[in-house]
């Protein structure tokens, strides 16, 4: 299996596990305090996965290869986990809290993509994303 169909399986099959290990995330547990475990135990399992995707020229050259990116994302991590566990404990249905957060998003990411990432879509994208804000719309109504 090619690396652009295994890569999105590894996603899906994450974006699921992620949903419900933080749905079942205690209702009495101190959200921050789960999140301290949570990242000690996802650095832990980064270090493992960085001995066997071993750097070329050391810990100190890769370091200097990173920039805001790794800051910026320790933040949307933080505030992923942290919506998602309020979102969870306000009482929203993991089926629907996953759909409207990431169709929301995809619709968002439209014009970041166009504007920032000179990105193109065809006539039959326009037509998926209508089709996406639709089903946003129909899995809201009460």
């Amino acid at each position: 299996m090619s690396l652009f169909y295994s890569s999105i399986l590894v996603a899906i099959f994450s974006s699921m596990l992620y949903h419900v290990t933080i749905k079942f995330t205690p209702a009495d547990a101190n959200p921050a305090l789960s999140l301290i475990v949570t990242y000690l135990v996802a650095a832990l399992l980064c270090v493992i996965f960085l001995l066997f995707s071993p750097l070329k020229s050391g810990i100190a050259n890769g370091l200097k290869q990173l920039n805001w990116a790794s800051i910026g994302l320790a933040f949307a991590l933080v505030g992923l986990e942290v919506g998602f566990i309020l979102v969870y404990r306000s009482g929203w249905n993991i089926s629907m809290a996953a759909i409207v957060v990431n169709v929301a998003v995809t619709v968002l990411l439209v014009p970041v993509g166009i504007l920032m990432l000179s990105e193109k879509l065809s006539t039959m994208n326009y037509v998926g994303i209508g089709v996406c804000i639709a089903g946003l719309v129909l899995v809201n109504v009460k």
